[in-house]
């Protein structure tokens, strides 16, 4: 018999942590290979663990809730089969392991790594108000943990204690961001108030949020469209196409094409931030923002330019319907370059979205809405919509997205019965 280890696994392209919201086993529970241990979200996908033994759960190290990087320990099962090598020879092998994968560190490391921190690296840093560049991270590629930063922490309040002078201590003057922590803590329900725990998913949304906003220079512009044309021949054909096809023709896939051809003229919105670097995308995977309840999943239309507006439409409605039934992969959910978000959908006819990090920009697909529009010096109803697009600043600058935005307008001003081509 030997006990083996159960690490987070990888869970998607650049995700680098999850959270375990459930566990599916209790120790002692028996398992089988492949079995169903745990359910983790990501900022990526929700999925579950497999099990990659047969045997006993021996211990859950990590607890629900608590967010853990790839690669850590999670549990122990106990197997029937034998160790395959003494412990001695296992020591040996995992120092060695260590010691080849630091040397690889030290070959493949770049400072983008060194500078990209996990939400509770950054939410720890900014409550003890440390500077993270200072810390020498021990994670992979230099990595700032969140270890590195308790033993900072640690190591910090011991200097502290033995610096402290014997005499009593002075008050303190409050900072803003402490005042803003100790208001927090001091908030307490009353009778009748509802307390909602943050965790789950609303959880790794905050965290995400927190960290666009932190890390990311938002700047935001908007544009007023006149999509007439395109709205009277989609209500032309749209219930003819749904009989033939058995799926909903929205507006939001001539959208999502226009938004496709849009990033195919202008490719530098169709970009990452790597620390060092612009990452110019050459394939366009379109993100689009699908709600569920409280959870927010955003699924990807891979090769969106390369799509008729049939299939983008087809994609929609299947999206949609796996986010809402829970069975969206982490394939479904990899390789964005851009999110199109659809906030029409509620009513909404001007807002301004966060950056889906590490995108270079987001577009906030308004309400259409009848408006009076002066054409040749006279009012006329037409259907408006906003275009609202936020850009990451260090990447992207106005020029170059106001033309995008012209661009996008221009496409979707020209929509009508002769010129739109749905297959």
């Amino acid at each position: 018999m030997s006990v083996e280890k159960m690490t987070m696994p990888q869970l998607g392209e650049s995700v680098t942590e999850g959270t375990i919201s459930t566990w599916l086993v209790s120790a002692g529970d028996q398992v089988n290979k492949y079995d169903p241990i745990a359910e983790v979200m990501t900022d990526k996908v929700n999925a579950e663990i497999p099990s990659s033994f047969t045997g006993k759960i021996t211990e859950l190290v990590a607890e629900e809730g608590e967010t853990v990087e790839i690669g850590t320990l999670i549990c122990y099962i106990e197997t029937e089969e034998p160790a395959s090598e003494s412990a001695e020879a296992t020591l040996d092998k995992e120092m060695n392991e260590e010691e080849n994968t630091a040397n690889e560190q030290v070959e493949e490391t770049d400072s983008s790594m060194k500078k990209r921190y996990s939400p509770a690296v950054l939410r720890l840093s900014q409550e003890h108000e440390i500077d993270l560049s200072k810390i020498e991270g021990t994670g992979r590629g230099g990595r700032v943990t969140r270890k590195d930063v308790e033993k900072h922490i640690e190591n910090n309040d011991s200097a502290q204690e033995q610096a402290k002078p014997s005499q009593e201590k002075k008050p303190e003057t409050v900072t803003g961001k402490e005042t803003s922590s100790t208001q927090n803590e001091s908030i307490q329900s009353a009778a009748g108030d509802i307390e909602i725990p943050v965790k789950g998913v609303r959880k790794v949304i905050a965290e995400n949020m927190v960290r666009s906003t932190q890390e990311i220079p938002h700047a935001w512009m908007q544009v007023e469209v006149d999509v007439t044309d395109l709205v009277k021949y989609r209500n032309s054909v749209k219930d003819s196409f749904k009989h033939q096809e058995g799926f909903s023709l929205t507006p939001f896939a001539f959208f999502v094409k226009a938004v496709a051809q849009g990033l195919k003229e202008f490719p530098e919105l169709n970009s990452m931030w790597a620390g060092d670097k612009i990452i110019q995308k050459k394939d366009i995977h379109l993100s689009i923002a699908v709600a569920k309840e409280d959870e927010l999943f955003v699924p990807v239309i891979k090769h969106a330019d390369e799509k008729t507006i049939k299939a983008i439409a087809r994609e929609i409605t299947t999206l949609a319907a796996k986010a809402r039934e829970g069975k969206l992969s982490a394939e479904d959910m990899q390789g964005g370059t851009f999110t199109v978000n659809n906030t029409g959908s509620f009513g909404s006819v001007s807002s301004m979205g966060v950056i889906n990090s590490p995108q270079a920009a987001i577009l906030q697909v308004e309400s259409i809405v009848k408006r009076p529009v002066i054409i040749n010096d006279m009012f006329a109803a037409r259907d408006m919509v906003n275009l609202s697009l936020s850009l990451d600043h260090r990447i992207l600058d106005g020029l170059v997205c106001g033309r995008f935005l012209s661009r996008v307008k221009e496409i979707l001003e020209g929509m009508g019965e002769s010129t739109v081509t749905l297959y």
